[in-house]
């Protein structure tokens, strides 16, 4: 029962505190084609993540030596590359920001993200992460198709160059409307576009390790299951006709 209030309060403090990534219906999400198989694309993910999203937002949910273990990292490995706040191996995973100053600089502390794809959706983080785009108006400079009046800064210009939203004119409800089509950048990232694609769907692929780590372990023990339940219908059907074998029809 414990565990169950305990599980209950956690999702819903994840929701609560995601609950500002309201998306843009006008936008159609891209399909993220994840794979939660692919261990070189999770351990890029983690990498990802590490370097440019732990600033400021926390996994508090996960553990190092969990994720590590998991995504097929030596330990001295992943503490040495992807530990950069102090912490130990078997603690969870979170940052150095405070929150009363994450409040000061953005207007309301970053969210953990450890079940964001579980309240958000694996299409809608991968669009999110790729549609993010110049607006001099806002704070940061710049805004997001999917998350309208985004109060983040863009932290992965630097790989993807300076994104520009494009849009046409198109007739609805009888005027003419400018509407969104998709997002160009200048070139100037250290990924081209489709580097960055598939940067952004490996960050998406361990954000969806990590909003259900047990996934893989459970899809591979159902199949030690299907196994167990197919040989005991076997040994049980054989079982009847040994007992029924001398009654008379």
């Amino acid at each position: 029962m414990k565990q169950f209030l305990k599980t209950t309060l956690l999702v819903a403090a994840t929701i609560w505190s995601v609950a500002g990534f309201a998306a843009d219906p006008t936008v159609p999400l891209d399909e993220a084609k994840v794979d939660l198989h692919d261990k070189a694309s999770l351990q890029r993910g983690a990498q990802l993540f590490m370097n440019y999203c732990l600033g400021c937002h926390s996994m508090e949910y996960q553990r190092y030596n969990r994720t590590f273990n998991d995504l097929g990292i030596p330990l001295e490995l992943g503490m040495e590359n992807l530990q950069f706040t102090g912490e130990k191996v078997g603690d969870l995973i979170t940052n150095a920001m405070p929150t009363e100053a994450a409040e000061n600089w953005f207007g309301t502390a970053a969210p953990d993200l450890t079940l964001v794809s579980r309240v958000r959706g694996a299409d809608w983080i991968y669009t999110y992460l790729r549609t993010f785009y110049v607006d001099e108006s806002r704070p940061f400079g710049v805004n997001n198709a999917v998350f309208p009046n985004v109060g983040m800064p863009h932290v992965l210009q630097e790989l993807q160059g300076v994104p520009r939203k494009t849009t046409e004119e198109r007739m609805i409800d009888g005027e003419m409307q400018d509407v969104y089509v998709g997002i160009k950048t200048d070139g100037s990232g250290m990924l081209s576009e489709s580097e960055y694609d598939q940067a952004m769907l490996d960050l998406t692929n361990f954000l969806v390790y990590t909003g259900e780590p047990m996934l893989l372990e459970q899809r591979r023990m159902g199949w030690y299951v299907f196994g167990f339940l197919l040989v005991f219908t076997i040994l049980a059907w054989l079982l009847k006709r040994e007992f029924f074998k001398d009654v008379k029809k």
